[in-house]
């Protein structure tokens, strides 16, 4: 930024492609939320501003269509030993009263974000509105529960994805959670499918994760997953995935991993893709142009959600 004659900073930049964009402004070394603009990004560690330059053609832009109901959970966690929250997208039509059942999509945040990220950022109600009204996709459940095991991956120095014993903690405690508390919750208060094959996983970054070491160590309780831009699962795929053969393929309707090909996690998905063809897992590789953030996964929900329940 420039500093004018009065004393005044400002910038100027190149036209934006519509979306949703994040910024915020650093001064003397120290990180300030604009108080202009009261537009702003959830987050427990890095919160941000948002700017939203419209597109009418684009998945998350709000339509005249009929529009789901979001849904605010609380509950004390017996596993994690706090008290936390999930939200339920439930979508047009849906009576509690009624007898339709639907499938359900357990959809997992990233590392720092909040449960309601999906929601608040990732604009997923409103990308499930527009892909029910277009007929692309089923209607469903979308359940978006709070991805830490270990709340103290917050804290700073946590040494979360580099130590490895937290991390296993934060993982495993958060599949105990999702598999014991969550999703019993959900299937006593909503009328879901209980079946796997109503049943799917999927998630950005840790959540990313999360849905392939819960999803595919658990493949009784899930047969679509999905994983964007994964991040935190180690290299070691044989110990990360025991039970992983060629078997497999009779068990999972899809396994769908994306990541952006500007991605610093590239390297691993790829990885981990090689890995699953040596073991003649059926998979979908997915590259996409964009580097590690809410546009690209927002795409990503876009053209995973029409595959599912099929």
């Amino acid at each position: 930024m420039q500093k004018d004659d009065q004393g005044v900073w400002s910038v100027t930049i190149d036209a934006l492609t519509p979306d949703y964009y994040g910024y915020s402004f650093i001064a003397d070394g120290v990180g300030l939320l604009d108080p202009s603009n009261y537009r702003t990004k959830p987050n427990f560690l890095y919160r941000a501003n948002e700017v939203h330059v419209p597109g009418p053609s684009l998945s998350w832009e709000t339509s005249d269509v009929p529009h789901g109901e979001i849904h605010h959970h609380f509950y004390k966690s017996a596993i994690v030993g706090d008290d936390r929250d999930f939200f339920v997208y439930t979508p047009p039509g849906y009576d509690p009263r009624g007898k339709q059942t639907y499938p359900a999509l357990y959809l997992l945040h990233g590392y720092s974000d909040d449960a309601s990220g999906w929601t608040a950022v990732g604009r997923a109600n409103v990308i499930l509105d527009n892909l029910i009204a277009q007929g692309k996709a089923r209607p469903m459940l979308v359940i978006m529960p709070l991805g830490y095991g270990e709340p103290k991956v917050l804290e700073p120095n946590s040494g979360v994805f580099h130590n490895p014993d937290i991390t296993q903690r934060n993982f495993d405690r958060f599949r105990d959670a999702l598999l014991t508390e969550v999703i019993p919750k959900v299937q006593a208060a909503y009328l879901v499918k209980k079946d796997r094959d109503s049943r799917a996983i999927a998630g950005l970054s840790m959540g990313g994760s999360e849905s392939l070491l819960t999803g595919l160590n658990a493949l009784d309780k899930f047969s679509w997953i999905g994983a964007f831009s994964s991040g935190g699962f180690t290299p070691e795929f044989d110990k990360e995935f025991p039970a992983l053969d060629a078997k497999t393929n009779q068990q999972l309707h899809l396994l769908w991993i994306a990541c952006g090909s500007d991605d610093h996690l590239m390297e691993n998905n790829r990885n981990l893709r090689a890995w699953l063809a040596s073991k003649s897992i059926k998979h979908a590789d997915v590259e996409t142009p964009g580097a590690h953030t809410w546009m690209v996964w927002r795409r990503n929900l876009t053209d995973f959600a029409p595959l599912l329940f099929r």
